[in-house]
């Protein structure tokens, strides 16, 4: 029996490139939902025209846009097995989507995080933020609950049941961290798969700005330091 796989992308200003991650999305996912996070664009009409369900959030911030297509999809009668998480840049490969969800189909595992390898990245594909941000928030989660993680990085997968039950509430930039802190609290079985990276289509909401690079340091410590607290 095949599981049924729904792709949630948050997207904000990127009709350049959300055409073509929804056109290099694996056939084998069920339904392609893009959240069009109050665009002042074409986002819109580039995702319906290559065949994503689009909803609409008007509240600006990754977690607002996840939620909302959570919401949109608590409302369906046929519930999916496997969620799977993808950022609207073209930044990753969507084709390794079959890659990423492997070990929740083949091994029973319950989150996967397509960790973002130096051999695999294309140079400059992470900003300097972004690679600081990334190994302390690991190093972090390593040194207080003993975590294996190595990148916080938003194309993942995760069983759909396990995704609710993290009843997560982050509505901006802390949304990945958020969810790997709750899975280790959980005690949710996790492993990552080595992804190619390239250079996104576009300037970054929160890495091409210091103001965006600094608040998402800041969600990201205050989850990781809420949760040690918590221990």
């Amino acid at each position: 029996m095949s599981s049924i796989i729904k792709v949630i992308i948050p997207a904000y200003n990127e009709e350049k490139s959300i055409g073509k991650v929804i056109d290099d999305i694996p056939p084998i996912v069920d339904e392609i939902i893009v959240v069009n996070n109050n665009s002042t664009d074409a986002t819109e009409r580039v995702a319906k025209t290559a065949g994503a369900t689009v909803v609409n959030e008007l509240k600006r911030g990754y977690g607002h846009a996840c939620l909302k297509a959570m919401s949109y999809i608590s409302l369906q009668q046929t519930k999916p097995d496997i969620i799977v998480f993808l950022d609207g840049d073209y930044s990753d490969y969507p084709e390794q989507l079959t890659q990423l969800i492997a070990p929740i189909i083949e091994k029973d595992i319950d989150l996967v995080i397509g960790a973002r390898v130096k051999t695999l990245r294309e140079n400059g594909a992470m900003t300097y933020p972004q690679k600081f941000g990334n190994w302390l928030a690991t190093a972090l989660m390593k040194l207080f609950f003993g975590a294996r993680f190595t990148d916080l990085g938003p194309f993942r997968a995760i069983k759909y049941s396990k995704l609710l039950a993290l009843e997560m509430q982050d509505k901006t930039y802390g949304w990945t961290v958020e969810m790997q802190l709750k899975a280790l609290k959980k005690n949710y079985t996790y492993t990552e798969v080595p992804m190619k990276y390239r250079n996104r289509i576009g300037v970054s909401k929160v890495s091409g700005t210091l103001k965006g690079a600094i608040f998402a340091g800041v969600k990201i410590l205050t989850w990781i330091f809420k949760y040690s607290i918590k221990k």
